[in-house]
């Protein structure tokens, strides 16, 4: 799932600090009460003024806020002002307009993506467009979730056993809700895409675009998609980058392909090593030692490379070194840092813990409908992900779907339906580890005329950039609105 996204949450906690997950999920941390790094004084509704953003490391980039309401139904209620930012097409005699990134994660920056990541664009794409992004609502510096530190540490494991497990969890959750709504305020209940989709058309319109020319990344594809649907005659180009199918109708299904294209990541890891080399575990049984590794990690005997002397959870081995890695096909790198671990002496053993889940679960959950009845579904869910990803037990849906557990969801899964849209490019590697390409394959159906599928035949989680084939196609759609013949794939870059 997309809670990553080389993704990182940048969510706030009181007392202490917060993980954050991105739909693959990332982790990160934010500090207590931080000032907003890029924030400038509220403009009017509609109105955007530019100013240098406050990094002088990284000049260049210009930030705004952006007034919208809270409640999209309530325009004259509460306000919520967004963070924004942009950099200037570098050639303006050649420049089209603005194209608007939608961050992924959920939980990544926009922000900060403009501001200190822009190579993440084509030469030619920044060439010709401002690059404009934003913070999400309830994300970065755009009213953040705010949860207490000391509850988020207080999460139940999502391994559970036994229905007592299952309604603590149940318990635990309604107390977090409360708790970060407490905290968060109104904005707590009005998280979910479909109102960031109102919040993006005043974005086109504050920057002065008739139509919008759109990028979505992962879960930035899901308010893509959304957009298409709302505002189909809006739309100039889009592009949907390692693409979420909002239309995974139950949480066995969801849970099911999300594991599918997991282990199908793992197992181009072990036909790479078997294959290369330059491979640390080249000539082994990559899958013996990484059970291996699983089973000291159970026992609480295996040392966490990032934190020496602790002991590493089997769901942070599998999620933050081996998933993660994943993301980058960085093969070379995950067989290094197995090589590693299977060479370290035991620790004595002793308990392990799960990293928290951030407060921007709700986002993800007020998106996605996905019930468990109780403890009797859930360990069948948990036992159909293990047939389905052996390799890869304790992956981080399962994690999800326990922290949504009880939660009202405002935007629940559904088909698409964007009758009237452009011709819309629906991107994605064969071999993404997050969002598999039965899901690109399944959306760019829903999109029917307007989805223009574009196939990667490589690894990795984001693909627009993986070469000139891609590159090519996916710029020369953007400036010229020149799509690619359907079907086009492209050839695997080496890494």
């Amino acid at each position: 799932m997309p809670f990553k996204d080389r993704s990182a949450l940048r969510l706030i906690a009181t007392r202490g600090t917060a993980m954050a997950v991105g739909a693959a999920m990332a982790v990160t941390t934010g500090l207590a009460a931080a000032p907003a790094a890029h924030a400038l004084p509220s403009a009017a509704a509609g109105a955007l003024r530019w100013a240098p953003c406050a990094d002088p490391a990284k000049p260049g980039a210009e930030c705004a806020v952006l007034s919208v309401p809270v409640d999209w139904d309530r325009p004259a209620g509460p306000r919520l002002d967004l963070a924004v930012a942009r950099r200037k097409a570098t050639d303006p005699g050649a420049r089209i307009g603005s194209m608007v990134f939608g961050p992924g994660g959920p939980g990544d920056s926009g922000v900060e993506m403009v501001v200190g990541r822009i190579s993440r664009f084509s030469p030619e794409v920044r060439r010709r467009f401002d690059i404009v992004s934003f913070d999400p609502r309830g994300v970065g510096d755009s009213n953040p979730v705010t949860c207490s530190g000391g509850l988020l540490a207080e999460r139940p494991s999502p391994e559970l056993g036994s229905q007592a497990d299952f309604d603590a969890t149940v318990a635990y959750n309604a107390r977090l809700r409360a708790d970060c709504r407490a905290r968060t305020g109104p904005v707590f209940d009005h998280l979910d895409t479909a109102r960031t989709v109102r919040d993006l058309d005043a974005l086109r319109a504050a920057i002065g675009e008739r139509k919008l020319t759109f990028h979505g990344s992962s879960y930035g594809t899901l308010l893509g998609a959304q957009y298409a649907e709302t505002y189909p005659r809006r739309v100039r180009a889009m592009v949907l980058e390692s693409v979420m199918d909002h239309s995974v109708p139950t949480t066995r299904d969801f849970l099911r392909s999300e594991a599918a294209t997991a282990e199908d990541s793992f197992q181009e890891f072990v036909k790479w090593c078997d294959g290369a080399a330059n491979c640390a575990l080249h000539g082994r049984d990559v899958r013996s030692v990484w059970q291996g590794l699983l089973d000291r990690a159970g026992r609480g005997e295996l040392e966490d490379p990032a934190k020496p002397g602790m002991s590493l959870s089997p769901s942070d081995l599998v999620n933050r070194n081996a998933f993660r890695k994943f993301y980058d096909a960085d093969y070379a790198g995950l067989a290094t840092v197995i090589a590693g671990m299977d060479a370290s002496r035991p620790l004595p053993a002793s308990p392990t813990s799960t990293a928290p889940l951030p407060p921007a679960t709700p986002v993800f959950c007020s998106d996605w409908h996905l019930p468990v009845r109780d403890y009797q579904e859930y360990a069948s869910l948990v036992a159909a992900m293990r047939r389905t990803a052996p390799d890869l037990p304790y992956l981080l849906p399962i994690h999800m779907v326990a922290a949504c557990l009880g939660a009202p969801t405002a935007n629940p899964q559904h088909r698409l339906a964007a009758h009237g849209a452009p011709p819309i490019l629906v991107s994605n590697a064969r071999h993404d580890p997050a969002t598999g390409y039965p899901w690109a394959v399944s959306v760019a159906r829903q999109l029917g005329r307007s989805g223009v599928l574009l196939t990667y035949e490589g690894q990795g989680h984001g693909s627009v950039t993986s070469g000139p084939c891609m590159e090519n196609a996916v710029d020369g759609y953007l400036t010229d609105l020149a799509v690619p013949p359907r079907g086009t794939t492209c050839p695997a870059v080496p890494s």
